[in-house]
């Protein structure tokens, strides 16, 4: 087993400290302990997952196994792992990868900061790579700080967008059940064909429905499970509730989950899941500006108007003082849109001061951020040759903050400032 980079596991703060969640945390995890049965002065329940990751994306007809697949220059399953991480009651990520991806697993896991993650080496199949993961976590090795859950997710690694309510739900469930799964309606008709390739017969598909992920178990039940079943089942087997029906009596509790539980499987499975990304991420702009009253002014009518113009956007104004209290929340919020207003400046500090807190916060080593630098410039009294070497330092400026994923676009606009008034 590999416990990942140094410090992979269990640490105080979830994933990259990005997120002021902490609040947030605290109540999921209290939702947690309730929905458990949990007593006050009790430890909470003790949740792992595990991700199969071994997969070779052959459907998928790319050469690059598809949960590694760049989605906005950034690996696939590192949206996955994202989504998982900011769950503070989950204390232990496994991911079975194959020994020929070790190290690409690795240089993700440090490259983008995620924590809590133990590498296993993945199976042939899924199944064994699953078996592989909760070995990891039932048995105690030497220099490994991963210890035997209460209850353990299995989700892919190639679905990035669950959220923490179905992961809730889930583990609610199967601490009752002992197993639980989310679901979806069946979009087409199951039919089975015969020998001959004639229809046999078709499912009544008001009756039956589509598997999904995450799953959860106690884990003494689908680890026995693992331990009984055939090299058949972990040969030819994909489904983990039916294991844990087979060889533990075990009926699972079915969770109608979310529309946005689809796996990533085909090449244009791809541009959706990028699609979906900018979506979220473009939700919100936030209008930066300095102290004074005539940039309050400006960025106020700048603000009315994004608000006009993009009437599903959340548009916020705050102040680059010194302090920038405000401003350093909404970065932890992880807003990763901004226009910062710049009057009568041709250097623009502003736009610089915002870029190093931008950079200081490490908010693009998860998604690109968009800024937009505006400049008002009195044209009687800036040269026209003054306005061209703003251009060019923002250019420059640009090239440099591209390299740490801050995609930077300038915008100069000339008027009279004894008009301003009117």
């Amino acid at each position: 087993m590999e416990p990942g980079p140094p410090g992979s596991s269990r640490p105080t703060e979830p994933g990259p400290c990005l997120s002021s969640q902490q609040g947030a945390d605290q109540a999921a995890s209290a939702s947690l302990q309730s929905a458990a049965g949990a007593q006050p002065g009790r430890h909470s329940l003790a949740v792992a997952a595990v991700l199969p990751a071994g997969g070779c994306g052959e459907r998928m007809g790319v050469p690059t196994p598809k949960q590694f697949c760049p989605i906005l220059e950034r690996p696939l399953i590192s949206y996955t792992l994202q989504a998982l991480e900011r769950v503070y009651w989950i204390k232990d990520i496994v991911v079975a990868v194959t020994g020929e991806n070790m190290e690409v697993m690795k240089s993700i896991i440090q490259k983008y900061q995620h924590k809590r993650i133990s590498l296993v080496e993945a199976g042939v199949t899924r199944h064994r790579s699953i078996f592989n993961g909760l070995k990891a976590l039932a048995e105690d090795q030497l220099n490994c700080k991963l210890s035997k859950p209460e209850i353990v997710i299995v989700h892919d690694a190639v679905r990035p967008f669950v959220e923490e309510d179905t992961l809730l739900k889930v583990v609610t469930a199967a601490k009752k059940h002992g197993a639980a799964g989310a679901i979806r309606p069946l979009v087409s008709t199951v039919i089975s064909p015969s020998a001959d390739g004639c229809l046999d017969h078709s499912l009544e598909r008001a009756r039956h429905r589509a598997s999904e992920m995450p799953q959860a178990f106690l884990f003494d039940v689908i680890y026995e499970a693992y331990q009984q079943c055939s090299d058949y089942d972990l040969e030819f087997g994909t489904e983990c509730l039916q294991l844990a029906l087979k060889y533990c009596c075990t009926k699972a509790k079915l969770v109608e989950g979310s529309p946005d539980l689809w796996k990533v499987t085909y090449k244009r499975d791809l541009y959706a899941v990028e699609s979906i990304i900018k979506e979220k991420i473009s939700q919100e702009i936030c209008v930066v500006t300095d102290i004074e009253e005539d940039n309050k002014y400006v960025s106020h009518l700048l603000e009315e108007v994004l608000k006009s113009e993009l009437n599903h956007v959340k548009v916020t104004s705050e102040a680059l003082c010194h302090a920038g209290r405000d401003l350093q929340q909404i970065i932890l919020d992880q807003c990763y849109n901004f226009v910062c207003v710049n009057v009568m400046t041709s250097d623009f500090q502003e736009t610089q001061k915002l870029l190093s807190m931008l950079e200081e916060s490490n908010l693009s080593i998860l998604y690109p951020v968009v800024v937009v630098s505006v400049h008002f410039l009195d044209f009687k009294l800036v040269p026209p040759s003054q306005k061209m070497e703003s251009l060019m330092l923002i250019r420059e400026f640009a090239k440099e903050v591209k390299k740490r994923n801050i995609w930077l676009c300038g915008l100069l606009i000339s008027y009279p400032q004894d008009e301003q008034e009117h």
